[in-house]
């Protein structure tokens, strides 16, 4: 079982590295495109804000958001806010979803997220550590996927092996590291069975979409293009 008081520490720890990587910017920064397709810096942080609120949410029982509509507009009015309110907004929505989850509970209960999909709460956690870790990535500001911590990589991986797994668009995918860890996903998919090697930043980026694949290895086919996430 995944541990989430270690997640949630980790949790503060990636916020605090993004946090002090936006002592540099200015409002012009902000105001730059990211790695995301459409998405502005700014987009992106009022989206991380949000993001933690939602979960607030979802750790107090309630629905994640009210409706996608509310969800878009919401980033959409956020992300052209001077740094000094998109900074604040970030910290303040950061602790207050430390806060819900420091309030005691049964960490085993299943929760409902957007779109109607359920998981325990103790993993709750990793999702957020998820979302920040890789929105940094996406922010385009020299940290890269290589600057990831090692154990949130490999567990980050599991995570997104599983939720490819048995996917009808996806054939039977085995993704071998340099150091020996394996992942196996797809297999909804009628096909030859695929083997991937490489790195598993590599492997990562392949996974969350933040690469093209072009590092990895493939044999028995192509490599498969997986789904939006």
């Amino acid at each position: 079982m995944i541990d989430h008081v270690h997640d949630l520490a980790a949790v503060r720890e990636a916020t605090d590295r993004l946090l002090d990587a936006t002592t540099t910017w200015d409002d012009a920064a902000l105001g730059e495109p990211s790695r995301l397709p459409g998405w502005s810096r700014g987009h992106v942080l009022a989206h991380l804000s949000r993001n933690a609120d939602a979960l607030v949410n979802v750790l107090r029982g309630r629905p994640m958001y009210a409706n996608s509509e509310n969800r878009d507009a919401d980033i959409e009015r956020g992300a052209s806010r001077p740094l000094d309110a998109q900074v604040s907004d970030l910290r303040e929505s950061a602790a207050a979803f430390q806060s819900a989850a420091a309030v005691p509970a049964d960490w085993s209960r299943t929760v409902t997220l957007r779109n109607g999909v359920t998981d325990q709460a103790w993993r709750v956690p990793f999702r957020r550590r998820g979302e920040v870790e890789l929105h940094h990535v996406d922010l385009g500001i020299g940290y890269e996927l290589e600057d990831l911590p090692e154990e949130f990589v490999s567990r980050e991986n599991d995570f997104l092996a599983e939720r490819f797994a048995g996917h009808p668009q996806v054939v039977a995918t085995s993704a071998t590291a340099e150091d020996g860890r394996i992942w196996t996903t797809g297999g909804g998919a009628d096909g030859t069975p695929v083997t991937v090697r490489g790195t598993a930043t590599d492997i990562l980026g392949w996974l969350c979409g933040r690469r093209d694949g072009s590092g990895l290895t493939v044999e028995g086919g192509s490599l498969p293009a997986l789904p939006p996430l």
